[in-house]
């Protein structure tokens, strides 16, 4: 499969994250900070009201990189994150991923990874190394 793989390859998916969505996650994952959870004190945070976790958000990356690019048994050798803006509950993203290296002695590849607000504002971008198999 790395055989037809090139550097420039991109692939993405949009999703705006519900309550539901949010109050799972806080479950799944024990991050239960009251920015994600408590109208309340967000209100009175930065942010003005409630937001989606940053890792939820990133975990946009991971649906990409197993399913669409690389694809289907892509195993993560690591991820770098960086988080430029909050993303509000019911707030469209559109994440995506971009091989920009390809390593001529080993079936990996690095990509950037972006994640995008419907304003075009980036919120979160990083760079994955992945393993294709």
């Amino acid at each position: 499969m790395i055989h037809t793989l090139k550097v420039g390859d991109r692939a993405s998916l949009s999703r705006a994250f519900t309550e539901e969505d949010v109050n799972q996650f806080a479950n799944l994952s024990a991050d239960t900070n009251p920015i994600h959870l408590d109208q309340s004190f967000a209100e009175e945070s930065v942010f003005g009201q409630r937001i989606v976790h940053g890792m939820l958000i990133a975990s946009l990356f991971s649906a990409l990189v197993g399913v669409k690019l690389p694809g289907k048994g892509s195993i993560y050798l690591g991820q770098s994150l960086r988080f430029k803006g909050p993303v509000l509950i019911g707030e469209q993203v559109t994440a995506s991923v971009e091989i920009v290296k390809i390593r001529a002695d080993k079936p990996i590849v690095t990509l950037r990874t972006l994640c995008i607000n419907t304003e075009g504002l980036i919120v979160v971008e990083g760079e994955a190394v992945v393993k294709v198999t």
